[in-house]
């Protein structure tokens, strides 16, 4: 497959997973995120700062060392090239990442409190743990970076976490399935906030994360 080809396809992809994610109703008020995809060892392609009605034109391609080798980027997307790629470069088997400013995540990470894995949608669509909290750094620094590459690190299993005083960095195989997951972790963070209210969540039974695996082993079979 031609590179303009995979290119125009991954675009397609991540313009699919941004109008999800709005008619999901889990985007900011601003309509503010990022969504990036992996082109290949050393490049990717990434949204402007806003991606309410993006086209695929819009898209730049950027190499990991940040410069912008098609198309343009405004200032506030260059400013969270080094935030992508760092989660690129911890984990190559991550096909796309998205950042969004939903209103619950976001919650939970001006709180600096994790997200507990207490619904079986986040189960199902990848994270079987708590969303992880990175401490603040001024947004695209070399203090946030290295604050979410060393909780990649600590954390090997995590496909998000929270920006403390910011949003949510998910990530998965594809532009699809991180796109599920943003949606997943967000209706669990209303959730969690909603049952505050009448006495708290409880935590899923031991054997719940190989009781949903057998669930979708069987229908899938």
């Amino acid at each position: 497959m031609s590179d303009a080809r995979v290119r125009d396809e991954l675009a397609g992809r991540l313009v699919e997973a941004a109008e999800q994610l709005f008619a999901a109703g889990v985007m900011a008020h601003s309509g503010h995120a990022n969504l990036s995809a992996r082109v290949d060892g050393e490049r990717i392609l990434l949204t402007p700062g806003h991606v309410r009605g993006l086209r695929p034109q819009q898209l730049a391609t950027v190499g990991f060392d940040g410069r912008v080798l098609e198309g343009e980027l405004q200032s506030v997307s260059a400013e969270i090239i080094a935030m992508h790629t760092a989660v690129y470069r911890a984990r190559p088997r991550v096909g796309a990442i998205i950042h969004t400013h939903s209103p619950a995540a976001t919650a939970f990470a001006v709180a600096h409190r994790p997200l507990p894995c207490r619904t079986e949608p986040m189960l199902r669509f990848g994270q079987a743990e708590d969303v992880p909290v990175v401490p603040w750094g001024p947004r695209g620094s070399d203090v946030s970076v290295r604050g979410i590459a060393e909780v990649l690190e600590r954390r090997p299993t995590t496909a998000a976490v929270l920006l403390a005083n910011h949003g949510l960095l998910v990530f998965g195989p594809d532009a699809a399935a991180a796109a599920h997951l943003v949606v997943a972790i967000e209706e669990s963070a209303e959730a969690e906030i909603a049952a505050a209210a009448i006495g708290g969540a409880v935590d899923f039974p031991p054997g719940a994360q190989e009781a949903v695996r057998a669930a979708i082993a069987q229908v899938a079979s």
